[in-house]
């Protein structure tokens, strides 16, 4: 992508309502604009970060075995109604009217339409277990929204949703969710804890969150010092020592970046979903729900992962993995930098190209901030030695680097 061409104005100055270092830079860097209060839109490298996150989430879903759906936003009454959620669900439901006068509602979460797809289809043992998945815009109608992306009213999630005939079934799977969400996490550049939580409106018996340690954080959560036990005081209250090993427990603020549940039969036995086992004798499914909000994780990773001048993207979610940069506008520098240009996309590298007529300072500026993880500089000075300069956008030092060797320090 030329940036010449590339749809993006950076700003000097955050907006002022901005408080978190993620808020802040995303808008600055012209990925995110408010649109409402607690909605906003993504804008050209905002939405390429955001598909990359998304592409992460999927390919670990479909590596669990899942299939991938879309259910709707706009959901049916009836199947609230049958659950007893209509009215009690929290956030509480954006409920609308059509011009029928017929109501019905914003999709908060899936759990009533996946249950009812269920019931339709599945009625054999043989048919179990059941994975599906989808990546679907949710709208939560929050008290209050703040902190950018972290707390939004309408956003981007994965919702996973498991089908088991016994519970041995259904923890299997559950210790594998785990195992594929700390592998998302950890290609998302993150290192989170998973804690004990409550299950809230959505229910069930046993619920975990991954909670990212974050001043920002809205979350409270107890870990153990001595065994690594750890809960959300919503789900312990304000306990002293760890019931575990009764080790010393220390209060952490966190940021919540995934929840999954084990909700037993609550939605099928509710709604009636049963299958025959081999004797022909009917059961209620045990049933799992595994939720991903990737507003928030694109947020937490900007909040883990930045300096005093901009963000600095892990290569995997990166909006592209090197920035070329020309200074002087030169007839050689030019040749040479749309040359190394041509050659990357060639190779299959995700390269902007800055061959803006813009000051070496402000280009660099731009680049801190946008937060690319190679900046590849040619120049006059570079080109003398037959060289470009590397530098990683984590990094202070930058090397100079043999034209032909690049490829090599970013593959």
């Amino acid at each position: 992508m030329l940036q010449s061409k590339l749809f993006c104005k950076t700003k000097k100055t955050a907006p002022k309502d901005a408080e978190v270092i993620s808020h802040k830079y995303l808008t600055r860097g012209d990925f995110i604009e408010q649109s409402l209060s607690g909605v906003y839109r993504f804008l050209p490298l905002g939405l390429r970060v955001l598909k990359n996150i998304e592409g992460i989430i999927r390919e670990e879903m479909l590596i669990l075995g899942a299939q991938e759906l879309y259910l709707p936003a706009f959901q049916n009454k009836s199947l609230w109604l049958e659950t007893g959620r209509w009215e009690t669900i929290d956030p509480p439901l954006f409920k609308l009217k059509d011009r029928h006068e017929k109501e019905t509602a914003l999709g908060s979460t899936h759990e009533e339409e996946i249950t009812d797809i269920f019931r339709g289809r599945i009625k054999s043992y043989q048919d179990l277990p059941l994975y599906v998945f989808q990546i679907q815009n949710k709208f939560r109608n929050e008290m209050r929204y703040s902190g950018g992306l972290l707390r939004v009213r309408e956003f981007l999630m994965k919702d996973l949703y498991s089908f088991h005939s016994n519970e041995q079934d259904l923890n299997k799977f559950y210790e594998k969710v785990k195992k594929s969400y700390f592998n998302i996490f950890k290609r998302c550049g993150l290192n989170p804890i998973c804690v004990e939580a409550s299950s809230g409106t959505i229910g069930g018996e046993l619920s975990n969150e991954f909670m990212v340690p974050s001043l920002v954080g809205e979350d409270r959560v107890l870990i153990c010092q001595k065994c690594g036990f750890a809960a959300n005081i919503e789900k312990t209250g304000e306990i002293k020592s760890c019931p575990k090993c009764k080790g010393q427990l220390e209060k952490n603020n966190c940021i919540e970046v995934g929840h999954i549940f084990n909700l037993g039969t609550k939605y099928t036995q509710t709604m009636k979903a049963e299958y025959l086992d081999e004797k022909g004798k009917n059961h209620f499914p045990l049933m799992g729900c595994y939720g991903i909000g990737l507003h928030r994780l694109m947020a937490t990773i900007v909040e883990m992962n930045n300096d005093e001048k901009g963000i600095i993207w892990p290569e995997e979610v990166t909006p592209f993995l090197t920035h070329l940069i020309q200074i002087e506008n030169t007839a050689k520098v030019k040749k040479i930098a749309q040359s190394i240009y041509e050659d990357l996309q060639k190779k299959g590298i995700e390269v902007l190209y800055d061959d803006r007529d813009k000051s070496a300072g402000e280009k660099f500026v731009e680049a801190d901030l946008i937060g690319i993880p190679f900046r590849v500089l040619v120049s006059e000075r570079t080109l003398k030695e037959n060289c470009i300069e590397i530098k990683n956008r984590d990094k202070k030092e930058a090397k100079l680097v043999k034209i032909k060797d690049l490829p090599k320090f970013l593959c």
